[in-house]
């Protein structure tokens, strides 16, 4: 509805000026020869003259008045011709603001009229009737002068009234966006604070107390559980800070991203995952090359919460992570067999692989709200690509095809 207001204000403000020209120009030849007013003894190439000049006046009376005016006065005095002085009264209520000029346009209207008096006094016939007797040049007074000028008036307050209402509906509009924003400041605000006092202080906790076992500690392997548990913490803390920050601007900003190729992060979370003794192999194909920023953060993000889910669900299985470099984008797949036996127990035993501490099977599941995969597959799916995951021979496959745009 609104789209069609806007063209159908624009085809009348492109197509209004011309009409108008072409109508008056008209109007004023048939006034002149007697179809619509008192025929004139002046020749007609005199009339036809008036016609064209009260015509080019109207169309240009957006940007000069002063023509109009002039044309409509001559019109009356001469031919008795009434289209342009209506237009003229109409245009000056509508587009005369100041009322010293408003008041001007009434007295040179009323010596106008006046003189017109005259004029049909002097000719006699039927310009006399029609012009010099009292009533009827009260009447042309109102028809010409009076009742467009009020209607020019009228549409004027009412064009001002729409427009008030418009301002005041956008300014409303801007404070109402203000208030969502400032609440949604404070409620950013409220969580970063929560968050700061909840985990920020139970991870420091644990970095702290990992930090202490790793220095008391006389067990290699508990030393190096706690020196993993300590950086982990440590890293879990940076990326809590960014968040946070993120969570504490009261506008939107850019997350910093650059383009890039994922395979160091990539290479970074299997070793964690290994570490923590999950055993993970990996491998690429193709011919590795920059993706672009989004691309780039993503493939590591599917990395990172499949091999979380495996941690999580099937400790101790055999996973393989794969990357591969097709010509449109980029394939990552993450693949896990069934977990080991007694894997899932509390309290199982170490890693047999000896790759690391086992800590997926150092105690029961790790809670989660299921909804990592949901917001993996949303964010693949605004980059135009797809994500599957489901079971898979006993275990479970994740596989992101993430499209790469041709730079061309």
């Amino acid at each position: 509805m609104a789209s069609s207001a806007v063209v159908l204000r624009r085809v009348v403000d492109r197509y209004a000026p011309p009409v108008l020209a072409v109508v008056v120009a008209l109007a004023v030849q048939a006034s002149g020869t007697g179809a619509i007013g008192v025929r004139t003894p002046l020749p007609v190439g005199l009339v036809l003259v008036l016609a064209l000049a009260s015509g080019g006046a109207a169309w240009v009376v957006r940007s000069r008045r002063w023509p109009l005016f002039v044309a409509a006065a001559v019109g009356w005095l001469l031919l008795a011709a009434w289209p342009a002085g209506v237009v003229a009264s109409y245009q000056a209520g509508l587009r005369l603001r100041d009322r010293r000029r408003l008041a001007a346009y009434l007295a040179g209207a009323a010596l106008v009229m006046a003189a017109g008096v005259l004029v049909g006094l002097a000719a006699g016939g039927p310009r006399r009737i029609t012009t010099a007797t009292p009533a009827n040049a009260a009447a042309m007074a109102a028809w010409l002068v009076l009742f467009p000028l009020l209607a020019g008036l009228l549409v004027r307050s009412r064009r001002d009234v729409l427009a008030a209402l418009r301002d005041r509906a956008e300014r409303l509009e801007r404070e109402q966006e203000e208030r969502a924003e400032r609440v949604r400041a404070e409620e950013r605000a409220r969580i970063a604070r929560e968050m700061h006092d909840v985990v920020a202080h139970r991870v420091s906790l644990m970095v702290v107390q990992a930090g202490a076992l790793e220095v008391t500690a006389t067990d290699p392997a508990a030393v190096e559980t706690a020196a993993l548990i300590r950086s982990t913490g440590r890293q879990a803390l940076t990326d809590l800070r960014e968040v946070l920050g993120v969570l504490r601007q009261r506008t939107p900003v850019a997350v910093r991203e650059s383009e890039g190729d994922p395979l160091a992060e990539v290479n970074e979370l299997v070793g964690e995952s290994r570490a923590a003794g999950l055993p993970v192999t990996w491998w690429t194909e193709g011919a590795p090359r920059p993706l672009p920023a989004t691309v780039a953060r993503t493939v590591p993000r599917v990395v990172r919460e499949a091999l979380t889910n495996v941690r999580k669900h099937a400790p101790r299985a055999e996973t393989t992570v794969r990357l591969r470099y097709v010509p449109d984008g980029v394939e990552v797949a993450v693949r896990n067999g069934p977990p080991a036996a007694g894997a899932d127990l509390p309290g199982a035993g170490a890693d047999p692989s000896g790759t690391g501490p086992d800590l997926a099977a150092a105690g029961p599941g790790l809670p989660g709200a299921g909804l990592g995969l949901l917001g993996l597959r949303e964010r693949v799916e605004l980059l135009g690509g797809r994500l599957e995951a489901g079971p898979v021979d006993g275990g479970f496959e994740v596989r992101a095809l993430i499209p790469v745009a041709d730079p061309a």
